[in-house]
């Protein structure tokens, strides 16, 4: 009873040999977790500090009540990018409201896993079938490592309702990529290569990224400048930042006014009252939003196009004005944001930079339920996308080394880490792939190792973050590319194709819906889940039958599929290959009337039910009509190969008596030798 409600007491006692082993893995997997944590931070829309954040105590958390002891929690690529794209619509990314609905929506992953493991709901895992798995982890490794290629040039990537849109947008700014962020980003993709190929023992990560970081500081790879409007000579740039600016402003005047005209709705709510011209107002300001963001779209990439280079005055003052040249190998300064006295350009790459020191402390999360109602289908989602993921990493690793899981003990587990993290400032986390197969591969024994990798991070977050600030983001892009293309498995899709078409084309929409609903990827989910029930239900509706035929041995098998000749001329014998239930009675009526229509001197019906594994009200009253209304034409309705359950059930609702003992057999081949001589009989008797 003690280790099911406090799971980690199975680790006990913990031998010098296992606390050595589960050291080595801690150490080893915390100088993964440190750069992709913060390099999922950014895929999240959240400052890099936010990753530390949620690899802390979610680590232990997960760890002390999770069921698999390799399991790593923590922050995952898909989740990070499926909560940017639920808050994106809602706040600015990396902006304080932004910051607090992305725990908001921890905080509910965490209490519907909770829930779904306390209720033992891990079965409803089932519902979303391998092709759609697949289909869904092909599209979102693209989504994911494509969506990271504007860090990849350094150019912007307004966030829009559809994420092929935008990617086409940063496409097409190719000419405008700074060349030296192309070199950090393709030198980590090349460095992380061959790291694994010729040192896999080594932390590839940590290496390149302490390395990089080295080499940002020593040649100045970050260049900004705060400058005045005053100070930038070309008229048109001067303009388009001066509308950026402008509209910004409105668009955030819009959010208040529309933050305090839903306050007043919901206390006239509250109160009884319904003022429908707050309601009318509230609609408004949502339109007015949305037109504000659409426009701002077009301004942010307009901005950057304007390449200005510094122009020192004979009083030492710097004026900006347009560059002569504009593409990779021409130095320019570009917008990167600001305010109306102020223009921030950028003449260099982009950098983590300043990262707080400390842990984490208690912060209480705003409760806005109608934001909430909002979120939930996407936290629903993403609590099944998290569970999906953790499940198959966890079974796995189990498969190797025979350790028995408990999928109800792990949605616990992660749904307590997500639920005690969005209180100290950690957002949606999950169990990790790259992380959990190292930490196996370097011979952890137990989660203790979990809590270890975790402490590394507090040491991090306490001593080093401010040795950090000059780390590129183009390389935290590459870390994250290098993880999710790994993901991308074309094979098993094309495999899922060659077992069953239906399947194959499941998968095949799955991925391609999910790409075209991008950056929405619960949608996908979605989609495929249904199609995988209507697949299900098209199948069930209309199973597989067979008019059955004799082979030369003797054995009976299907007429048509073998060109056989029928088994005989005084009767047909009739293969039925699913239960017989409410969904498919029909057609099996359907079935036995088409089988009798092509033998019209058959005096006898062998349905042979080896397939039939249940029966329930609606398909023994067909078989109750159909076995009357035969009989009443004068052929005889027989059953064969009967299951158990099947056959107590036809006893139970007195249709034994109704068709006849006699003509219920144990097995198809019995069925079939005293028909035989039963017919044999009756034409000596005719020829006699």
């Amino acid at each position: 009873m003690l280790t099911k409600i406090f799971p980690f007491l199975r680790w006990f006692p913990i031998s010098g040999e296992n606390m050595r082993s589960d050291l080595v893995a801690g150490i080893t997997v915390a100088m993964i977790l440190v750069p992709q944590s913060m390099a999922y931070a950014t895929l999240a829309g959240l400052p890099v500090v936010y990753g530390l954040y949620a690899s802390f105590l979610p680590v232990i958390i997960a760890s002390l009540w999770g069921a698999s002891r390799f399991l790593h929690t923590g922050p995952v690529a898909m989740l990070s990018l499926m909560s940017a794209a639920a808050i994106e619509p809602l706040a600015t990314r990396g902006s304080e409201e932004f910051i607090q609905l992305s725990l908001t929506l921890a905080l509910m992953v965490g209490v519907l896993r909770l829930a779904l493991g306390l209720f033992r709901m891990g079965v409803l895992i089932n519902l979303a079938s391998h092709p759609v798995i697949l289909g869904f982890t092909n599209a979102a490794a693209l989504i994911i490592g494509l969506s990271l290629l504007n860090s990849f040039m350094n150019v912007p990537m307004p966030r829009s309702d559809s994420f092929l849109y935008d990617l086409s947008n940063v496409i097409q700014q190719l000419p405008l990529a700074h060349l030296p962020t192309l070199l950090f980003g393709i030198g980590t993709l090349v460095a992380l290569h061959l790291m694994r190929k010729h040192f896999p023992r080594l932390p590839g990560v940590l290496v390149v990224v302490l390395a990089c970081t080295l080499i940002s500081a020593l040649t100045g790879y970050e260049k900004t400048a705060s400058v005045t409007p005053a100070q930038v000579t070309d008229t048109d740039a001067r303009a388009s930042f001066e509308e950026l600016v402008a509209n910004q402003a409105a668009l955030q005047r819009v959010k208040d006014a529309q933050k305090s005209v839903a306050e007043q709705v919901k206390a006239s709510t509250a109160s009884g009252g319904r003022d429908y011209r707050l309601q009318a107002e509230l609609m408004r300001l949502q339109g007015e939003e949305q037109s504000l963001k659409h426009h701002l779209y077009r301004q942010r990439l307009e901005a950057y196009q304007y390449a200005l280079t510094p122009v020192t005055q004979p009083d030492g003052s710097l004026l900006y004005a347009r560059a002569e040249r504009n593409g990779w190998f021409a130095p320019a300064w570009r917008w990167a944001g600001g305010s109306a006295e102020t223009f921030v350009l950028a003449g260099g790459g982009r950098v983590v930079g300043s990262i707080p020191t400390g842990i984490p402390g208690f912060s209480m999360i705003s409760f806005d339920l109608g934001i909430m109602s909002g979120l939930f289908a996407t936290a629903f989602i993403m609590a099944m996308i998290g569970f999906m993921e953790a499940t198959s990493i966890s079974r796995a690793l189990a498969a190797k080394t025979r350790e028995k899981l408990n999928p109800n003990q792990e949605l616990i587990g992660q749904g307590l880490a997500n639920i005690v993290g969005s209180f100290f400032q950690s957002y949606v986390v999950s169990g990790s792939f790259s992380r959990s197969a190292v930490a196996a591969k370097v011979g952890a024994r137990t989660g203790f190792y979990a809590i270890i990798s975790a402490l590394g991070v507090m040491l991090v977050m306490l001593y080093l973050t401010p040795y950090l600030y000059h780390l590129p983001q183009p390389v935290l892009a590459a870390i994250v590319m290098s993880a999710v293309f790994g993901l991308i498995d074309i094979k098993s899709m094309v495999h899922s194709w060659s077992v069953r078409r239906s399947d194959g084309t499941v998968g095949l929409v799955t991925f391609a819906t999910t790409l075209l609903m991008a950056p929405s990827l619960a949608d996908g989910v979605l989609v495929g889940v249904i199609l995988t029930v209507l697949v299900f239900l098209a199948s069930t509706m209309k199973p597989r039958s067979e008019i059955l035929g004799r082979t030369a041995q003797g054995a009976l098998a299907g007429a048509v599929t073998h060109d056989l000749a029928p088994v005989s001329e005084h009767y047909v014998a009739l293969r039925f290959d699913a239960s017989l239930v409410f969904i498919n009675a029909a057609f099996f009526e359907e079935a036995v009337l088409k089988a009798l229509s092509q033998f019209p001197s058959a005096s006898a019906l062998l349905v042979v039910g080896n397939g039939i594994n249940r029966i329930d009200a609606t398909g023994e009253e067909k078989l109750r009509a159909l076995a009357q209304d035969l009989n009443a034409a004068g052929v005889t309705l027989m059953l064969a190969g009967l299951k158990r359950p099947v056959r107590e059930a036809l006893d139970r609702a007195g249709l034994t008596a109704v068709i006849g003992e006699e003509n219920i057999f144990a097995s198809k081949d019995i069925a079939v030798r005293l028909l035989d001589e039963r017919f044999k009989k009756q034409d000596a008797e005719a020829a006699a």
